[in-house]
């Protein structure tokens, strides 16, 4: 994978984190709701989930792959399209939040919100999706996969991880 690639991916992959989506929106609602304590409660569960999710996606996805160039150009092909059409459904939706209280995070409730914040993202199934959408568009199907997607799988978490500790 070439470095212009690969920034590219920084790029596509950064922008599409700015936008909320459920992640975000639960690490801000226990971020209001529990106070800076929770933050790395609420981090630690995005990061673990995000993990979780892309190597459910690369497995079946690395495999989808290695099976045939045919199968790579349609998945990036579909992928692109439901990209699109991801885009089109954040134009026409609106972001509310929740009201704030004064709760403050206890240790057993910081374990509570980590385990909310991690099955948030990890169990989104939009989100493996996503991944297996997305990733492909950044691939080049003639190097060898697995290098390049973990590359892009661990560049996301960490964009994933900093995103979520910015909005906390």
């Amino acid at each position: 994978m070439s470095i212009s690639l690969w920034l590219t991916f920084v790029a596509a992959s950064a922008v599409l984190l700015i936008i909320p989506g459920p992640t975000i929106l639960t690490v801000i609602s226990y971020s209001i709701s529990h106070g800076r304590r929770a933050n790395l409660a609420l981090v630690a569960g995005v990061a673990l989930g995000d993990s979780t999710a892309l190597f459910c996606s690369l497995v079946g996805l690395g495999a989808l792959l290695a099976a045939s160039a045919l199968a790579f150009t349609v998945v990036k092909w579909v992928g692109g399209l439901y990209l699109i059409y991801l885009g089109i459904r954040l134009f026409r939706s609106g972001v509310s939040l929740p009201e704030p209280t004064a709760a403050a995070a206890t240790p057993e409730s910081l374990w509570k919100l980590f385990g909310n914040t991690y099955l948030v993202t990890a169990l989104n199934p939009k989100g493996m999706v996503f991944f297996a959408a997305f990733l492909p568009q950044f691939l080049n199907h003639d190097a060898p996969l697995a290098p390049q997607l973990w590359t892009l799988a661990i560049t996301f978490v960490v964009l994933a991880t900093l995103n979520a500790t910015l909005y906390a």
